[in-house]
């Protein structure tokens, strides 16, 4: 059977506009099709730019031909989540108090899709504040996953993870503060690396003022796709240069070689949580497709998470009270109030001089797991150590706290700025599940390298769910 041009990833689609294989018109005609017929079921776009993205596909076919000069994205689709700026279109954050906010620039990693051709076809959905494991609220509606209509699509990023294995296109952007691209890529089936701190600028030019410390420390822009590929090309023109980020790094996405075999270290120590048997399953099988591929995963000591996670829970939740929990408190429903209750029931009681110490104490949780890595450059770990969790799983303190204990191999990268990338190793009780490959600062490229790796065996773990409609 052909495949269909949605189907297709977003390497493949590049090569054929610029071989004029097919043209962006008929590529981006392909995916706003199969948006308008999926996406009311999921709510996973919640501003669709169709129409628009149609005379810029035409408009990008009149530069092909014209001879002009190609991005590495030159016709093709992504989607951007709805908390982040594109010029002249909500930037809602969930938020019905936002509905109004009308971005008046892009975003860097906007700006820099833009520049390399891509298309904007929509907006998809996020959690009131981008602060839930799953994505719901009252101005945007409930997104649902493609796998299972209880099934959560993870959050913040669940619009993106659920368009991505929907069909709605190859490239969808995300972001990750404590395991938002991580989440609905492993709910959702699908691939993602959290770049590390540095790797892709970030700014909202509607933002009424900086965020808080830790926050620009901890939260990063990236991509949720369906293949790896994908993920690796769309991070690399994500991570372009732009001023307006301070924190950017000018580090070449591509690093020197590594002394082959590289070394992989398992993390085996499960913090007490109950890990699912067809996770650990899961674990051992991605070990044993990285061995196949030449990798020398050993038995190591890795360096443990818990400061990290703790540091997550008692310094950034405080920065999370005092920043976001005013306007929750007035402008949120009952629902996200109760949540961010949770993530405050949960923490430690700190004050701002615990605060300062934790925040410098970071320093030497970061060096520890450095000094690690450069021994074992990449560490396999799991993400989340239970099933997906359904959609409304977080609505109470013993779900929400759950979440928490089941992935702090996942919430504890962002506190340490390091760069995990999630990757799917199949199904557990009929949904997805994916796994965690953690390395070194400004090695996104071996993270990748090694998803691959596993992607081989697994394969594209989104085709099954197409095989249905």
């Amino acid at each position: 059977m052909t495949q269909e041009l949605w189907q297709m990833s977003a390497v493949d689609l590049a090569d054929g506009i610029r071989t004029k294989a097919f043209s962006s018109v008929e590529v981006v005609s392909s995916v706003v099709e199969r948006i308008r017929l999926i996406n009311p079921g999921l709510n996973a776009i919640v501003y669709d730019y169709g129409d628009q993205a149609l005379v810029a596909a035409s408009e990008a076919d009149s530069a092909l031909a014209r001879g002009a000069s190609l991005g590495p994205l030159h016709g093709v689709p992504v989607t951007i989540k709805v908390n982040v700026d594109v010029e002249g279109t909500p930037n809602t954050n969930g938020m019905k108090a936002f509905e109004n906010v009308i971005a008046p620039g892009n975003s860097p990693i906007v700006q820099n899709f833009l520049n390399a051709g891509a298309i904007v076809v929509g907006k998809t959905n996020t959690p009131e504040l981008s602060m839930r494991a799953t994505t719901d609220n009252p101005l945007h509606g409930l997104t649902h996953s493609p796998w299972d209509e209880r099934a959560s699509p993870g959050g913040s990023s669940g619009g993106a993870g659920a368009a991505c294995a929907a069909g709605m296109g190859p490239i969808h952007h995300g972001n990750d503060i404590g395991g938002s691209l991580r989440f609905p890529a492993s709910a959702c089936g699908c691939a993602t690396v959290k770049p590390g701190l540095g790797r892709v600028a970030a700014y909202n030019p509607s933002a009424p003022a900086e965020r808080g410390l830790l926050a620009q420390l901890m939260s990063v822009q990236g991509v949720i796709c369906r293949e790896v590929k994908d993920v690796r090309l769309a991070t690399r023109v994500a991570a372009e240069a732009d001023p307006r980020d301070p924190w950017w790094c000018p580090v070449p996405f591509d690093g020197p070689q590594v002394s082959k075999p590289i070394k992989v270290a398992i993390a085996r120590d499960r913090y007490g949580y109950p890990i699912h048997p067809e996770i650990e399953a899961g674990l051992q099988r991605a070990a044993g497709y990285l061995s196949e591929a030449g990798y020398a995963v050993e038995e190591a000591n890795v360096p443990s998470v818990e400061d990290a996670a703790r540091g997550w829970f008692s310094y950034a939740v405080l920065e999370i009270k005092e920043t976001l929990g005013p306007f929750a408190e007035a402008n949120g429903s009952p629902t996200i109030q109760n949540i961010l209750g949770y993530y405050y029931e949960m923490a430690e009681t700190v004050d701002f001089k615990d605060y300062f110490g934790g925040v410098a104490n970071r320093t030497a949780i970061v060096r520890r797991w450095s000094e690690f890595l450069a021994q074992y450059p990449l560490v396999l770990s799991p993400f989340l150590m239970r099933p997906t969790i359904d959609y409304d799983y977080d609505e109470t303190f013993e779900g929400a706290k759950d979440i928490f204990d089941a992935s702090i191999y996942g919430f504890s990268m962002n506190f340490m700025g390091l760069p995990a990338g999630n990757v799917p190793i199949g199904l557990v009780e009929g949904r997805p599940c994916g796994v965690q490959i953690v390395g070194q600062r400004f090695r996104e490229d071996l993270i990748l390298d090694a998803l691959e790796a596993i992607e081989r065996q697994v394969g594209v773990l989104t085709k099954e769910l197409w095989v249905r409609d």
